[in-house]
């Protein structure tokens, strides 16, 4: 497979839309950054090289969707739009040839893009269909991280952010409590904004891969999401020092 070409394609396909608009422009790098990441944890796994590239393949196309939402919703919230790994397998369904020739792993691709944005993959898929959609949910997360280190508040908290209180909130007990317990938070049981940026920490409970974890530990993200806000509630500052020794020993056992 030559990846250049099929980022040639793709890139020819992302200039049908708005790239002026920096909510699309973000979608096309963002999704550039995911092929990278979901080729290293390929590469990681000791995958075959034609595994490689079709994991590669599916970093690129696993939100072809967002493109078309944004453009007609004018949102990439799939509850107020169209869920968009539905539409991007839809869109895939046509288009798969623009991008690789062989039809060997057309309904493999389509199921990860499918199920990389799911709260949880769906069941009955093969071993390796379901290596694919772990492949692309691990790797989108991990540029979740890095957008979360350099985004300002304000668009991480779309509603919720006031500058004059995030530093003096402290993380709810449940948020807190399940976080201690390994476990990924829940929408609906946030309630402060510092429980929306522990939402955030969490993610590296639903990583897979030990791959995926070394990442983290190289780039330090546990530290730097954890240090972005000047916690002056005493309360918070221990809760939060707890959580990233928490973060800190998980990533560190599980690799």
């Amino acid at each position: 497979m030559d990846i250049e070409k099929v980022q040639k394609e793709f890139i020819k396909y992302t200039e049908k839309y708005d790239l002026s608009d920096v909510n699309i422009k973000r979608k096309q790098e963002h999704s550039i950054r995911v092929m990278r990441i979901s080729k290293r944890i390929a590469e990681g796994m000791k995958l075959t090289q034609e595994e490689i590239d079709i994991a590669t393949l599916i970093g690129l196309l696993h939100d072809i969707a967002r493109f078309e939402q944004y453009t007609k919703y004018h949102t990439f919230k799939d509850a107020e739009s169209i869920d968009h790994g539905d539409l991007g397998a839809e869109i895939l369904k046509k288009d798969i040839k623009k991008y690789i020739e062989t039809d060997e792993y057309d309904e493999l691709i389509q199921l990860a893009v499918k199920n990389h944005n799911k709260y949880k993959i769906q069941e009955g898929l093969t071993q390796k269909q379901e290596m694919f959609a772990k492949i692309i949910r691990d790797a989108d997360k991990l540029d979740n991280f890095r957008v979360k280190e350099k985004e300002n508040f304000e668009n991480i908290f779309p509603s919720k952010y006031n500058p004059e209180t995030i530093n003096y909130e402290v993380v709810s007990s449940k948020v807190y409590e399940n976080f201690m317990k390994h476990k990924c938070i829940k929408l609906g049981d946030r309630e402060t904004q510092i429980d929306y940026w522990v939402c955030v920490i969490a993610f590296i409970f639903d990583l897979y891969f030990d791959v995926s974890l070394q990442y983290i530990k190289e780039k330090g993200y546990v530290d730097i999401l954890v240090d972005r806000i000047q916690y002056k509630n005493d309360i918070t500052k221990k809760q939060m020092e707890d959580i990233r020794k928490c973060a800190k020993e998980y990533v560190n056992n599980r690799i």
